[in-house]
């Protein structure tokens, strides 16, 4: 019948062909991702392609002058003049502070000497000492 030599044999050839069969199948898979990377790639790619083109057609001056004259006669629209954008000179002076408005809405009652009523000592409010 068999020896026990056969049998190893037989096991070796039978793990064998099992770890073959599973390197084979994990580089299958690797292959379909690769390949289902580069279709991506080549998805993305021409994308960005398509978006430059659309960039290039929008930016032309050509037309962007085109369409300041459809905008300018049919919204009856004008150009920005220099007039309209103010200097730094022109601009509002500095906003009042809420020291400011405190001390003004109490008519001076607010005393922010850091004395009390009675002196030197520290005005507490809301338990607080300041």
């Amino acid at each position: 019948m068999f020896r026990t030599s056969d049998i190893v044999l037989i096991a070796v050839m039978v793990s064998a062909a099992a770890l073959t069969y599973k390197t084979k199948r994990e580089a299958e898979e690797q292959l379909a991702a690769v390949h289902k990377l580069q279709a991506q790639i080549r998805y993305e790619e021409d994308t960005i392609d398509l978006l430059k083109a659309d960039w290039s057609l929008l930016t032309q001056p050509s037309r962007l002058q085109k369409l300041a004259e459809i905008y300018k006669s049919q919204l009856e629209l004008e150009p920005v003049n220099a007039r309209q954008i103010i200097g730094l000179d022109d601009l509002p002076a500095k906003p009042v502070t809420i020291e400011d408005l405190s001390s003004q809405r109490l008519g001076g009652m607010a005393d922010n000497s850091g004395e009390g009523p009675l002196g030197k000592d520290p005005v507490v409010t809301g338990g607080i000492v300041q």
